[in-house]
C-alpha cells in the first residue's frame, strides 16, 4: 500500500467486516495490530460511498474487503444489482488511488446450500467487474504475487 500513497498522503483503510462476535472481534484487533500506526480506519459494511467520496486525492484508500461488503449485502437481503451499481460508481468517483482487496471463491467445491452457491456466483462477478475497470490485477496466492492485468509499479 506505500507504493500507492502519494509523499506524505493519508492511508485510509475502509473496513467491510461486522465484528459481531468474539472471535470476529479479536480478528479485527489483530488487522489493526498489524496495520500499524498512520492508518486512519473507517467502518463501512454498506455503503462506501460516502467515505470514499471523502477522502483527498493525495490519499490512498485499502477497500477490505469486497468479500465481506458482499457478504454484508446478501445477508441483508439487499439488491445486489443496485450494491454493486453503487460500488462500483463510488469507486469510480473515489479522487484517491483505491486498492481493492476481494476474495476468489470460486476455486472451491460447489457449496451444498442455495445461500453459498448464490454468494460463490455473485461474488465471481462481482471479482469481474471489479478487474474490468482495475488498471492493475493482481491474484496473491500463499502470499506471491501474480500479475493478472496491468503491470507492478
Amino acid at each position: 500500500m506505500t507504493r500507492a500513497t502519494p509523499a506524505g498522503g493519508e492511508r485510509i483503510y475502509l473496513a467491510t467486516a461486522r465484528a459481531g462476535d468474539a472471535e470476529m472481534r479479536e480478528k479485527v484487533a489483530r488487522h489493526r495490530r498489524m496495520r500499524g500506526a498512520g492508518w486512519q480506519t473507517v467502518e463501512e459494511p454498506l455503503d462506501p460511498g460516502p467515505a470514499l467520496a471523502a477522502v483527498g486525492k493525495e490519499c490512498a484508500v485499502l477497500f477490505d474487503c469486497a468479500t465481506m461488503w458482499l457478504s454484508n449485502h446478501l445477508l441483508a437481503g439487499s439488491d445486489l444489482v443496485e450494491a454493486e451499481a453503487g460500488l462500483m460508481a463510488a469507486l469510480a468517483g473515489c479522487p484517491a488511488p483505491v486498492v481493492v482487496v476481494s476474495n476468489e471463491v470460486g476455486l472451491s467445491v460447489v457449496p451444498e446450500n442455495a445461500l453459498a452457491r448464490r454468494f460463490q456466483i455473485a461474488q465471481g462477478r462481482l471479482n469481474q467487474k471489479l478487474a474490468e475497470r482495475a488498471g492493475l490485477v493482481v491474484n496473491v496466492i500463499a502470499g506471491l504475487p501474480h500479475l493478472l492485468k496491468g503491470s507492478l509499479p
